[in-house]
């Protein structure tokens, strides 16, 4: 039987939320029932929400100073808010979990205990483990979508850990402090990155427990969470030396290569346009795909609105010009010197794809 923790034990449970306004009041009654040991904070780090979770929260902390409110305008995402509530907290620990109500509060005591007594590193709370059950908490497509993103972990990270897309964690606040600047701020399972930084030198231990059904809202793990999870672990697993802006970018050049290639061979036997016309032609669609996708996917959290858009657009053609002119220069060398077309369009397009790398980071996504 565990002790009973003394009174000064510090924890802050960090919430991450959006559109969450229904489940605020009930989770901190929840953890006041739970945390009466501990001298405890919840940290609600809310992304704007058009619910106005920001202001439920904030109406409760006006009567509960352990009750805090991070609201976030301009960005998103669940990492982000994590890693923010985090560091945001001076407490020994710091605890994640979501605030629709599906992670069990019930044993955050033992979460705790693993770390004050137990001297772990990190504490998962643990779906597949002996005595954990998804319960009600999954529908079949969810349920699909977390199998598939756990064994493709398992098989890149090993078993350190049973449940690695877990969304329950505790950690060590000076241990995530010292491999913060290291965690992406992108994505959406913030434990995988986390785990894979710390590597052999963080020690683990899980708690099991019941994932519950949604009281409210709507989940936040659909098809686009699943893409930034792969990605994810493949930036981690090149040890930092790629790092996901660039993989998600070179996915979108190869999009842009797709539609350069496939313009240009509609294009090519057309009478009245020579090659080097039917490739401007195909490289200013493609740097027109490339913006569109880059702005809603690879620089998301500086995702260019309204008139800014238009003027980023504008921008980026003209910063791109270069590119575009070294692209359509040397592919034309090349055709003319009897390469195949597809070959003459591919280094091109490689040509222009780095210029566009290059410029784009710095000068039209760069706030």
């Amino acid at each position: 039987m565990t002790s009973t923790p003394p009174a000064t034990s510090r924890v802050s449970i960090v919430v991450p939320t959006f559109n969450e306004a229904a489940n605020v009041a009930i989770l901190v009654q929840k953890l006041g029932e739970t945390l009466q040991a501990y001298d405890w904070e919840v940290i609600f780090v809310d992304d704007d929400s058009t619910d106005l979770t920001w202001k439920c929260v904030k109406d409760i902390a006006a009567r509960d100073p352990r009750v805090r409110c991070l609201r976030r305008v301009g960005r998103r995402g669940l990492a982000g808010a994590c890693v923010e509530g985090i560091l945001s907290s001076s407490a020994p620990v710091a605890v994640v979990m979501d605030g629709d109500l599906q992670h069990d509060e019930s044993i955050l005591p033992a979460m705790i205990e693993k770390i004050l007594r137990e001297n772990n590193d990190v504490v998962v709370g643990s779906r597949y483990i002996e005595g954990g059950s998804n319960g009600a908490g999954f529908s079949r497509r969810r349920a699909a979508m977390s199998r598939f993103a756990t064994t493709l972990a398992h098989r890149i990270t090993g078993d350190q850990v049973s449940d690695v897309m877990s969304g329950f964690f505790a950690v060590r606040r000076d241990r995530f402090e010292a491999m913060a600047g290291q965690i992406s701020t992108a994505g959406f399972k913030i434990l995988l990155d986390i785990l894979m930084t710390g590597g052999a030198t963080l020690r683990v231990s899980e708690v099991e427990y019941t994932f519950r059904a949604r009281e409210d809202g709507a989940s936040k793990f659909d098809l686009k969470a699943m893409w930034d999870f792969v990605v994810l672990l493949l930036a981690k697993s090149t040890r930092g030396i790629i790092n996901e802006r660039l993989i998600y970018f070179l996915m979108v050049g190869v999009i842009g290569l797709g539609v350069n290639l496939f313009v240009l061979r509609l294009l090519i036997d057309v009478p009245q346009l020579d090659f080097a016309k039917s490739q401007t032609i195909a490289t200013f669609l493609a740097m027109t795909s490339n913006f569109y996708i880059n702005n809603s996917l690879t620089y998301r959290d500086k995702k260019l609105k309204g008139f800014a858009f238009m003027r980023g657009l504008g921008f980026f053609y003209l910063i791109c010009s270069a590119g575009a002119v070294s692209n359509i220069g040397i592919s034309s060398w090349m055709f003319s010197n009897h390469q195949q077309w597809w070959v003459a369009g591919i280094v091109g397009a490689i040509i222009g794809s780095v210029w566009n790398y290059a410029v784009s980071s710095i000068l039209v996504w760069n706030r």
